[in-house]
């Protein structure tokens, strides 16, 4: 991934904090017909694994030990000039595209034991549902649904190799040309405007 100096990030914090706050990765292998991509919901386990689940039917089904790179893709939005105090003084900026992402190199595990799938499917239900009400849980269906679905699914682990993270955040902009991209995000108030002008002060804010 290009990534020039300005918009690095390699704090493992930083980037697991946004691979956990957008769970849902894309999952690019090579196969035997060339490149696949799946996009898979994982959890992050400590520093160095991550574990999902996908249809039995799936290509990842058939890749144990195969060599995957898997994108996370944060908030992301749309740059106006309009939004730079030097833009009305010298005219001499142009558009963008402000995003974060992070990168991981691994490779695949494959795991078809029941206990472990289910064991997973109740950690990503027990996270994803903590927001509701009501939180539904994998224990609410009935055992013979649960035991039919397990066996429709196999479970991928994915040891981290190496991790890359890219936040292009205007970091290569003045401290007033920040200001004014997080003030025009917050006043468009477009789909993820708020969480990208939200992140862009957090990294301003670590690395000041």
């Amino acid at each position: 991934m290009y990534t020039p100096a300005s918009f690095r990030e390699s704090r493992i914090d930083v980037l697991q904090d946004l691979m956990r706050a957008y769970p849902f990765a894309t999952v690019v292998a090579n196969g035997t017909n060339g490149f696949v991509a799946n996009h898979v919901p994982f959890e992050v386990i400590g520093d160095a694994l991550l574990h999902g689940h996908v249809a039995r039917g799936n290509e990842l089904a058939s890749m144990d030990g195969a060599d995957v790179l898997l994108i996370f893709q944060g908030p992301d939005g749309y740059i106006s000039p309009n939004w730079y105090p030097s833009k009305h003084e010298t005219g001499r900026e142009v558009p963008t595209w402000n995003y974060a992402v992070v990168h991981v190199h691994g490779r695949l595990q494959v795991i078809d034991d029941a206990a472990w799938k289910l064991a997973l499917l109740d950690a990503l239900t027990d996270h994803h549902e903590a927001s509701q009400p009501s939180p539904w849980r994998v224990a609410d269906a009935p055992a013979d649904h649960i035991e039919k679905s397990l066996k429709a699914i196999v479970g991928i682990a994915v040891t981290i190799e190496r991790i890359e993270g890219k936040f292009k955040l205007s970091q290569n902009h003045p401290a007033r040309n920040q200001a004014g991209v997080v003030e025009g995000l917050r006043r468009r108030d477009a789909d993820g405007d708020g969480e990208l002008a939200q992140l862009m002060l957090r990294t301003q804010e670590g690395r000041s």
